[in-house]
């Protein structure tokens, strides 16, 4: 049985900036063990570095190139740029090795890692725990006249930029829609306006001037107050509203209506199946993923299949059932015949590439089905608690009854924060607020 990963989580390695395990004694350590760890063969091995807009991105970006460096590594920069991207051009560039420097939707004083492999997948569980084994060991050190170079890659954003048009269909154009942007003062403040402008729309970009701080904030996938009022002071088309890596999407149509990655898993797979593109005959999702969706799909035959939270579990398990559509309600969405990881603006040129071959605004096409009442509580706790304790096993299961077999409760520990996430989802919103305030009451008192 596999020991349990002590510095990855949900989505590689998060903390707060110049604290354990961000600081850069770890994050050299860990480059030094992510480099070892995909020495195979005797070339010349390559690392990407990319990274979000956050102020400490500059300390980190240089604690990896250290590490890196140290163990052989050729270091390839390619500054502010999506995750995705990274992903692509670890790929495409024959690079060994590709780092994300980002802690995606959370606010700038965090920060983190993610790794991407040779094939521009993430890591699995095991190379991650096996990475951090090596931490704990010696490292074999280059030879002083093998020690790795570092540059910088002048035109990645440029790359990224025609690889997202060409996923867009030729014979298409973006004339005529007025769209904004908010980019999350993120990574992707130069690519995503540079993209829909180049196809042809009118753009109004919010969330482009990132001064290092301003990431995430009062803006982006998990605000959106600023997009949804702009959108309606300009009488906008829609709204497409990015994280702080970009690897996420939310989307606003003209009458203010949010689609969350459900609703846009929805309408993607239901073009999909229309233009004869689904494969596998399932759509892969998350435990947090709406009832309303699986019930759409179920009515149309297919399978919601559910995996752990995280997109590199669902992306794991498309490529096991050979499946070209998974996502996260958060906001994930992976095409696999485009991306190998979720990427926000592919997402959005698919839904743009509906809306002009259908020739209808984006709420006529929207409205693909009805939410179950969902309600999450996040708990921030004095202390931790033990979720495979007895009393509160005992606890979660009573919850569960009071639900029933047609509902849905998750409780877990967020991976990418200090934060116990609960979530329950069914028929009656009545009896989910009442199972989720006893339940959160409960381990309050028990974290007191």
């Amino acid at each position: 049985m596999q020991g349990k990963r002590k510095l990855f989580g949900t989505d590689g390695v998060r903390g707060q900036a110049n604290a354990w395990p961000i600081t850069p004694d770890v994050i050299m350590s860990l480059a030094m063990a992510a480099g070892s760890e995909f020495i195979r063969g005797d070339h010349r091995h390559t690392v990407v570095i990319g990274k979000d807009t956050r102020l400490s991105g500059y300390m980190v970006e240089s604690a990896l190139t250290s590490g890196f460096t140290a163990v052989g590594f050729h270091v390839m920069r390619v500054g502010p740029l999506p995750t995705p991207a990274v992903a692509l051009l670890t790929k495409s560039l024959r690079a060994d090795l590709g780092v994300m420097v980002s802690a995606s939707h959370n606010p700038y004083p965090d920060n983190g890692i993610k790794f991407f492999g040779p094939d521009g997948y993430k890591l699995s569980d095991a190379t991650e725990q096996s990475i951090e084994k090596r931490m704990s060991s010696d490292f074999d050190l280059a030879a002083f006249d093998h020690i790795g170079k570092a540059k910088t890659l002048d035109d990645a954003t440029g790359r990224y930029i025609e690889f997202a048009k060409s996923t867009f269909p030729k014979h298409l154009r973006l004339d005529g829609l007025k769209i904004v942007v908010d980019c999350a003062h993120g990574a992707a403040y130069k690519a995503a306006p540079a993209v829909l402008w180049e196809l042809g729309a009118d753009i109004i970009p919010i969330g482009t001037h990132p001064n290092g701080t301003n990431i995430n904030d009062k803006c982006g996938a998990t605000s959106l107050d600023l997009a949804k009022q702009t959108l309606l002071e300009h009488h906008a088309d829609l709204a497409i509203i990015l994280d702080g890596d970009a690897d996420r999407i939310i989307m606003i149509d003209s009458k203010g209506r949010v689609l969350d990655g459900d609703k846009i898993l929805a309408l993607t797979t239901s073009h999909f199946i229309k233009t004869k593109r689904l494969r596998g005959d399932a759509v892969i999702a998350t435990h947090m993923s709406n009832l309303g969706l699986e019930r759409y799909l179920k009515s149309i035959g297919l399978n919601l299949i559910r995996t752990n939270i995280g997109d590199r579990y669902v992306i794991d398990a498309m490529r096991k059932l050979n499946c070209n559509i998974g996502g996260e309600q958060s906001g994930h969405i992976i095409l696999h015949d485009y991306t190998t990881t979720g990427d926000g603006l592919i997402a959005a040129l698919q839904v743009l590439a509906i809306m002009q071959r259908e020739q209808k605004p984006l709420f006529e096409l929207s409205h693909i089905y009805e939410n179950v009442p969902q309600i999450q509580h996040n708990l921030r706790l004095s202390s931790p608690v033990n979720l495979n304790d007895d009393m509160i096993k005992s606890m979660i299961r009573k919850a569960e009854e009071k639900i029933g077999s047609s509902g849905h409760l998750l409780v877990r520990a967020s991976g990418t924060e200090p934060v116990l996430r609960l979530m329950a989802q069914g028929d009656n919103k009545d009896i989910l607020d009442d199972v989720l305030s006893t339940l959160s009451d409960y381990l309050k008192a028990r974290a007191a």
